[in-house]
């Protein structure tokens, strides 16, 4: 029997190159390198999704969501692929096998479809499905002609019901149009983002992160929750105030987007603190510069790191930057104000996102593969 009707984004991470890959290469390890894959895909993707099924060299998520913000989608799909291919590349780096399996991984890539619209839950075999049109959908659209658009490479292709949640413009955030011909449901409007060109420029980009060693003050916060969960509450602006102190924050993007180039202006009656974002690595690490609305203040660096925890949970680094020599006594005047403030606030983040203001959900997500983890520590040799 199916349940009530909600309104969701689906993502459908799938592997490509899966098959040609698989014809002549050892079948046990290129199980264990798929297996592995999946699971660093499944990881970077949720939160905020949830998994619903694994299906072959493929992940079919879902995030219970009326409206979507659009920054965020964008950060996590990108933010998977990211590690997607550093986990490909550090597999190969540490493994001195040779074998077909091995030496082929670079065949492999990554791509996703994301959609939006209405699903329903049906019990099958003990198990929650998910059915509805829009389901089918999101599977239909992973038979496309995208390839044929970027020359084979990695995308994530954003249906326009998609977009409309995000409520972005797909024109000023550089994505392409592309349209899918879909048998009975007819002419579907997408977009498609080229995830190789945006993993080339995340290598390029230049890194701006304050070494802990190099502050002029650092506070560290254990927080129980996700690190997806804590960097979306200390980024977005309409969590902020939930938590800062502020009254409400104003968000000024570049091309519609959170990240690089952003300012916003925290708010506190009258006065603003002004942040200009200059490095935006979801979901690692943000640095930004803040203006205190004090007259003749200088800006001061700080720098937000976020790292998982040894046994569940995120471990926050809290870095404020060194400053000029004529800049010295106002930062030394400033550094028991800054540990008050930030201690306060990361007192109520960890309330707000660890569920004491509300106990969270249970859900039930089905299982990851098994995988021997071979690849994880120091080479070794392969078995075939």
């Amino acid at each position: 029997m199916e349940g009530k009707t909600e309104t969701a984004c689906f993502a459908i991470a799938d592997i490509s190159g899966y098959t040609g890959y698989l014809a002549g290469v050892e079948l046990d390890h290129a199980q264990d390198i798929i297996a592995d894959l999946i699971d660093t895909v499944v990881r970077a993707l949720r939160p905020p999704f949830r998994l619903a099924k694994l299906e072959g060299d493929a992940a079919f998520v879902y995030a219970i969501a009326g409206k979507i913000d659009g920054s965020l989608l964008q950060d996590t799909i990108e933010a998977t692929y990211f590690a997607f291919r550093r986990r490909l590349r550090n597999i190969r780096q540490s493994s001195i096998c040779e074998c077909n399996a091995c030496r082929q991984m670079p065949r492999l890539d990554l791509k996703f479809v994301v959609h939006h619209g209405e699903v329903a839950k049906q019990r099958m075999a003990g198990h929650d499905e998910l059915v509805g049109r829009d389901v089918i959908l999101v599977h239909r659209l992973l038979k496309n002609a995208v390839d044929e658009t970027l020359g084979g490479h990695a995308y994530a292709l954003y249906s326009d019901a998609c977009l409309r949640a995000m409520d972005i413009d797909p024109a000023v955030q550089g994505l392409r149009e592309h349209h899918e011909a879909i048998d009975i449901i007819g002419n579907v409007r997408c977009w498609v983002r080229d995830l190789h060109e945006a993993w080339e420029k995340e290598n390029e980009r230049q890194r701006l992160e304050i070494p802990a060693a190099e502050a002029a003050a650092v506070y560290n916060f254990d927080i129980a929750a996700p690190r997806p969960v804590v960097w979306e509450h200390m980024t977005a602006p309409g969590h902020r105030p939930k938590w800062q102190g502020s009254d409400y924050v104003i968000e000024k993007h570049v091309k519609g987007r959170r990240g690089v180039g952003t300012q916003n202006h925290c708010m506190h009656g009258k006065d603003a603190i002004v942040e200009d974002i200059l490095d935006w690595r979801p979901f690692d690490y943000i640095t930004f510069n803040a203006l205190m609305p004090i007259p003749g203040a200088p800006k001061v660096l700080f720098s937000y790191v976020f790292e998982d925890r040894l046994g569940g949970g995120t471990h926050v680094s809290v870095r404020v930057g060194k400053v000029r020599p004529k800049d010295r006594k106002y930062l030394e005047g400033q550094l028991a104000g800054f540990a008050d403030y930030i201690n306060g606030a990361m007192t109520n983040l960890r309330l707000l996102v660890e569920g004491q203001a509300g106990t969270p959900a249970v859900v039930e997500e089905p299982e990851l593969l098994p995988t021997p983890e071979r690849f994880l520590t120091e080479p070794v040799l392969g078995r075939g």
